[in-house]
């Protein structure tokens, strides 16, 4: 911004000898209301043109003028620290790790509000009328350090930064290494517009019981886990940002805490799905620590690979690391939860690790665990119990994971509910996850609170196959056989799933919530989000989708099932499906109707006798026919689909108790019910026009026919 005319006299480069007094100026802090009660009493400083202090404070309308200071411009500084006794501020300004230099006015702007519920800013002011000059400021532009406050924020009336630069760049304030305040010309009233303080940060309940608040929500946060952190540069010097978008720095650095309701998590996302926000103090977001190498000595760059700076902190990935595993997370906290989200499988090294299923002692706890997933968990345990030492002061410890993440972060969670030094609270949802323990890990977490999802003919969840405890070399080979030269013995492996051999098997941890689809006339497509209580629904590959001709299975069910490989992807079929069961459910529990329809429920009912149907059948095969197996195997198999015919039964039975059920908001929300902003999170959030579904079911979007292919 160039200077203007009047300004320019001001700032003659030659100083007068004798500079003389006289002048005055006024100045009003507002709120967008045009009040100024919010800013009543600071204390502020007025620096004149020969240094000279002038020190007072707002009066009851944030009001104050000062007379007879020396000739020419004058800069404002509000920079008293907060000393009230509210507990989120004193402990951010005590914390022993990155204390905040929180002030007085950061206090006061967090508890105003914006005018528009999307932050977007007004128009007109009314105390614009009676200002001579106005601008619309932030607490950044009073106070000496802001590494830890919002980006500069786009304005229409913005302070004179050309004039605060000139004044520095001819020697105003010499004992100042950077100049900094609102730059006031005198002898005029001059009105600020101080932005509020708020910001967004994603819903999430605290409560262990299952809701549909949290499906939704940590679906996003888990795939967000496969994006970049985006800090630039890479390694800091002076200052960090986070332009690229989608990235993890980018919306909790940049978006969420200037109150922009970010919602791409994706590259190549091209349908919106929104978090639900609540509006909050700045103070009680997800937090991305600041980068100041002036206030914290961890940051200063000649420590070298020792150097702390943001992603560093928030971000794990050892890709590039020597004999790294490719293990990719970001964690962040506000002061009532600590959020953990592990990437899955992306790449060919994480393909080889998920492979890698030799059984492993879980020396965090007890039993056995897979080899591949145990490595990537220990492999980012260091960071994550770093963070937790630093940040951790009782916050509900919330963690997330896709696929494979969804493996490692079983293992993380555990291991961190182990811990008896801190006595963690762990809540644990997973999407699409593999087995990642043996039967003895699986009951020694029995207390761990885990909730995961399936998502209909998902293949991912079945493996790996109850009875592996080999290395890569010896069943990988099986799997490729099902595509190359002998499928049929390569199916073989898989056609005794359902027999589990050996009394440490590998078994699924977690309450089970299992996406069935549900298809109507034309293309609309809905799903019934439930808990079967049985294992073919998972185990599709291993029992209902084979079935004998002959003495050969038949693979055309398990191999049109891994190409369908897009029910594993999040953005195609996790997320559209969590978001249809949200909708579904706050429909539910405005109307008072039950959570699933006739339709449905026929539909579902006579899918599950289907299945009885299939392996009924195949039982009769192995009890009359040449089944190839020997008698004590034989009969395993036997005792294993007779026991699935029972759980059948009683996945009926819950799909008729599921039938009648009604919901609560305590079911939709949990915990977020207990949240002033909820109301107000969930009006912004049907404002979009993607959530509009008036509809009881609220039908799944389309998407894109691409899907994966399994190499």
């Amino acid at each position: 911004m160039a200077l203007k005319e009047s300004e320019k006299p001001m700032l003659c480069e030659q100083s007068t000898p004798c500079p003389l007094r006289g002048d005055w100026v006024s100045f009003q802090l507002v709120d967008e209301r045009g009040s100024g009660k919010p800013y009543a009493g600071l204390p502020y400083v007025l620096i004149d043109s020969v240094n000279q202090q002038h020190v007072g404070v707002l009066d009851g309308d944030g009001y104050a003028k000062v007379y007879d200071h020396y000739e020419g411009p004058v800069i404002l500084q509000i920079n008293s620290d907060y000393t009230g006794s509210e507990q989120l501020y004193s402990r951010l300004i005590a914390r022993e790790n990155y204390p905040l230099p929180i002030k007085e006015i950061q206090v006061r702007a967090e508890n105003t509000r914006f005018v528009r519920k999307d932050g977007t800013r007004v128009d007109n002011n009314p105390a614009q009328k009676n200002a001579d000059q106005f601008f619309q400021v932030e607490v950044r532009n009073f106070v000496e350090h802001a590494t830890h406050l919002p980006p500069r924020s786009l304005c229409k009336y913005p302070p004179n930064y050309s004039l605060l630069k000139a004044m520095g760049d001819i020697g105003f304030d010499p004992e100042a290494s950077t100049l900094w305040g609102v730059a006031l010309q005198p002898n005029k009233r001059t009105v600020m517009e101080v932005r509020p303080l708020r910001a967004f940060r994603p819903m999430l309940s605290k409560d262990n019981a299952f809701s549909a608040l949290n499906l939704y929500q940590l679906a996003l946060m888990a795939t967000f886990s496969y994006s970049d952190f985006g800090q630039q540069p890479e390694k800091p010097e002076d200052t960090v940002s986070f332009p690229l978008d989608p990235s993890v720095g980018f919306m909790f650095g940049n978006g969420l805490a200037s109150f922009q309701e970010t919602w791409k998590i994706d590259k190549a996302q091209t349908v919106p799905y929104y978090p639900l926000y609540e509006d909050v103090p700045y103070s009680k977001r997800f937090e991305i620590l600041p980068f100041d190498p002036l206030l914290y000595k961890q940051n200063k760059i000649g420590l070298g690979e020792k150097q702390d700076h943001p992603a560093k902190l928030h971000f794990f990935d050892d890709a590039k690391a020597k004999d790294g595993t490719n293990t990719q997370a970001f964690i962040t906290h506000h002061d009532e939860i600590i959020l953990i989200s592990v990437r899955g499988t992306a790449e060919i090294p994480d393909f080889l690790r998920d492979a890698d299923a030799e059984q492993v002692p879980f020396a965090e706890g007890v039993g056995t665990a897979h080899k591949g997933f145990y490595n990537a968990y220990k492999a980012m345990s260091a960071f994550v119990t770093r963070y937790l030492s630093q940040f951790y002061s009782g916050q509900k410890v919330v963690i997330c994971g896709h696929s494979l993440g969804g493996a490692i972060a079983t293992l993380l969670a555990e291991a961190l509910r182990r811990d008896a030094t801190q006595k963690y609270d762990i809540l644990l949802y997973t999407y699409g996850s593999p087995r990642a323990g043996d039967q003895v890990f699986v009951k020694g977490a029995a207390d761990l609170v885990h909730h995961r999802m399936v998502n209909n003919n998902d293949p991912i969840p079945s493996l790996p196959a109850p009875w592996m405890n080999t290395r890569t070399s010896v069943w990988v080979p099986g799997l490729i056989l099902s595509f190359v030269t002998l499928p049929y013995v390569g199916m073989l492996i898989f056609a005794a799933g359902l027999a589990k051999f050996g009394d440490a098997d590998y078994e699924h941890h977690g309450a089970l919530q299992h996406f069935m689809p549900v298809h109507f006339k034309g293309r609309d497509q809905s799903a019934v989000l439930w808990s079967p209580g049985c294992d073919s629904i998972e185990e599709a590959a291993c029992s209902i989708a084979l079935k004998k001709q002959g003495d050969l299975p038949d693979r055309d069910n398990f191999i049109k099932q891994l190409f369908q490989f897009s029910n594993h992807k999040m953005v195609d079929s996790y997320i559209p499906n969590a978001w249809a069961t949200l909708r579904r459910w706050q429909q539910t529990q405005d109307t008072g109707t039950t959570i699933i329809t006739k339709t449905e429920y026929d539909q579902v009912s006579n899918q599950l006798l289907d299945m009885q149907t299939r392996l009924k059948e195949k039982r009769s095969e192995l009890t009359y026919g040449l089944s190839g197996l020997e008698h004590q195997d034989r009969q395993r198999t036997i005792s294993a689909l007779d026991s699935e015919v029972r759980k059948l039964d009683e996945s009926r039975q819950r799909l008729n108790t599921l039938f009648h059920r009604t919901l609560t908001p305590m079911d939709v929300y949990g915990s977020a019910i207990q949240s002033p902003e909820l109301s107000s999170g969930i009006e912004r959030w049907l404002t979009k026009k993607e959530n509009k579904v008036e509809v009881q079911l609220a039908m799944i979007p389309q998407q894109s026919a691409t899907e994966l292919r399994m190499a």
